[in-house]
């Protein structure tokens, strides 16, 4: 087996990867190519990267959950991951990179850093359609579209109201139990119709 001569991560406050681009088509420039570099490598890496589970919500994805925002490999053969939380402060986030550092390390990948950039900001609207999925079969009612107001953000001491349905019968009739559930960004709902408690993943 390869031995494993560094995994380190850093944080970058940078631009960060295009949000719209893709995991599996993002850019690799002519300054990374290397032997571990070329394209069967890459896409091989990628899935790798891409196929580790966020352990919050396990039955997602970091890709489906639009934590994973790019994959590349430096000239001298480092494997650079991009991530980035769904909120600042995200307790998740350690264990996604040490998940990520051992997956492709075990994959026998010697050098892997670990780059969470915190601009542009993670949105809800990243979750793919197969994450969305996902969450309704194991019983979580999906976001719908983030808010993106012009101007200042009101501020509301009342409970927030959102258009959503039981994702287990599929009833309207819902109401709000509390507005933070086990983590931030998910908040607790009960169906008055089958009387199922639920979490909903919050707008964001």
């Amino acid at each position: 087996m390869t031995a494993v001569t560094a995994a380190t991560a850093s944080v970058t406050e940078g631009t960060g990867p295009d949000p719209t681009a893709s995991v599996a088509s993002s850019a690799c420039t002519g300054s990374t190519a290397s032997s571990v570099g070329d394209g069967l490598e890459l896409s091989r890496l990628r899935a790798l990267a891409a196929s580790v589970t966020d352990p919050e919500m396990p039955m997602l994805t970091l890709a489906d959950l639009g934590v994973l925002r790019d994959v590349r490999v430096r000239a001298d053969g480092t494997v650079v991951v991009t991530i980035t939380p769904t909120y600042s402060g995200c307790p998740a986030m350690a264990t996604m990179r040490d998940d990520l550092v051992h997956r492709l390390t075990d994959a026998g990948v010697e050098r892997v850093e670990v780059v969470v950039s915190l601009h542009p900001a993670w949105s809800s609207d990243w979750i793919s359609e197969a994450g969305r999925a996902a969450l309704r079969r194991h019983g979580i009612s999906a976001p719908g579209p983030a808010r993106r107001p012009d101007g200042p953000i009101p501020l509301t001491l009342g409970p927030v109201h959102r258009d959503l349905v039981c994702p287990r019968c599929g009833s309207a009739a819902v109401s709000l139990t509390s507005e933070f559930g086990p983590t931030s960004c998910k908040a607790l709902y009960r169906c008055t119709a089958c009387l199922e408690p639920f979490e909903h993943v919050k707008e964001i």
